[in-house]
Formats: structure tokens, sequence, C-alpha cells
């Protein structure tokens, strides 16, 4: 019995070692750029596929732009299939997401699998199979606040199933604060407002984004990014509108004013 238990310690030794290692053996991602020069040059190329992102609302009146930036990252991603995971607190606290919306945003609402899980255990749960299907493209797992069951190790599982399947994984987070992950970057995201066009006609979606990691590479940068929905790409901001609403029920701001 103890040369057995000898053994089963050696191969879990091993094993860890393995995972130790896999990181720095995986091929190297594809970087999708952004288009936007210094967003480019900041990330080395761009955003790469196969990976884990964070996106992290700045206040919780920016949840719709965080939202709206998960948006367009799918819209630039391009591909067939993206698969939209929400707690139920998301529908609850922003409403449900705006089929108009995402198409002001350039993303086809057609091309959007959603599903609404109760809990975040459950999310996750579901979350973990679809980033291991390479018929999906783009994953978005919204999460709001900070829920016990995602933790290192929970993130460490998404980020190695979007490598080995080569699905893209946004985790979209609200009312959120930072902790330790396995994601490539994670991204802050802000509204801000855009000078109107021709005859007082909206401007183009602006977000003010921080890239506050990356997995080797800088960090702690900021731009202004202009979203051109029929190129799909982030530009320089003429000057610096908030994102068009995903949510039926508009912002949570602009539900604020309202009640008030």
């Amino acid at each position: 019995m103890r040369d057995s238990a000898n053994h089963i310690a050696l191969l879990r030794s091993q094993i860890a070692a393995v995972e130790r290692q896999r990181p720095a053996l995986a091929v190297e991602p594809m970087l999708v750029p952004f288009g936007h020069a210094g967003v480019d040059a900041g990330t080395g190329g761009g955003l790469a596929r196969g990976r884990l992102h964070e996106l992290f609302a700045a206040s919780v009146d920016d949840s719709g732009a965080a939202a709206g930036f998960a948006a367009m990252l799918a819209a630039r991603m391009g591909g067939t299939t993206i698969v939209w995971l929400r707690e139920r607190m998301a529908e609850a606290r922003g409403g449900c997401l705006h089929a108009p919306g995402l198409a002001e945003l350039g993303l086809d609402p057609g091309r959007v699998v959603l599903g609404v899980l109760d809990d975040p255990l459950a999310l996750l749960r579901v979350a973990s199979e679809v980033v291991r299907c390479p018929d999906v493209d783009v994953a978005v797992i919204e999460l709001w606040k900070n829920p016990r069951p995602l933790d290192l190790t929970a993130s460490r599982r998404l980020a190695v199933a979007a490598e080995q399947s080569g699905v893209t994984a946004l985790m979209l987070r609200a009312e959120a604060e930072p902790a330790a992950s396995a994601a490539q970057t994670r991204w802050q995201i802000a509204s801000v407002a855009a000078m109107p066009l021709e005859a007082n006609a909206p401007g183009f979606p602006t977000l003010e984004i921080d890239l506050l990691r990356q997995r080797g590479g800088p960090s702690g940068m900021r731009w202004q990014v202009e979203w051109d929905r029929d190129q799909k790409i982030f530009r320089e901001p003429a000057l610096s509108c908030p994102v068009v609403p995903l949510s039926e029920r508009g912002s949570l701001a602009t539900r604020a004013r309202r009640a008030g």
C-alpha cells in the first residue's frame, strides 16, 4: 500500500510539472489588431485569440459601456458563433440584451446565442463547456460582483480551455474588484461623451479603456477610442456619446435619473 501511495504521489507531481510547463509550450496566439495605433502598439499587435480576457466596468454606470466593448470585440473577432452567458442578476440589474443595440454596434444578433443562468456556479460550469467547444468563436461570460466560485482555479480552467480550443473568452465584470486570475489581459472600461456629427446626429460610440494588466507585456496604459461599426475597428476619437445601450431599459444612470 505504501508503494502504491508513493507511486500516486509521484504521478501527481509529474502531472503538476506538466501543467506548469504548458503555458510556455503553448503555440503563440493569433493577434487581432484593434485598428487604433496606440492600443495595437501597447498590446504588441492586438488582442489574442484563444485566450481569456477580463473586461471590468469602471463603475456601475459603466456596465453598459463594458458590455458594449465586449460586443465590439466580438464583432471585431469575426466568426459565426458568439455565446453570451449572463448571470440572472445581470438581467435584473442591467436589463436584457437588446438586439437593436447589438446591431447598432455592428454585431449581428443572429450570431449570438444567449444563455441566462441562475447563479455564478452554474454559469461557470456552463462556461467551461462552452469554451471547450471549438465551434464557438467568442464566449462572453458576464458575472456581477465578486462571486466566490470565481477564483484563480476557475479562471485557470477557462484559460486552459480557451488555449486548447481556440475560443476567445471575454470575462465581463460589473460592480467587481479585480483579483488574481489566469487572464491574458485585464481591461477597465468607461463611457466618454463624443462630439455629435453633422446636423447634430449622434456621435460614434466612444470609450476610455485602461489596460490594467497583460501577461508578458506592459500595463497601466489608457486610451480614448472611437468605434466604427461599419469598418469594425477602433480609432482615435475626433474629440471626445456613450455607447448604444444594450439594455432595452437603458443604462442604470438613465433609469436613476428618470426615477428621480
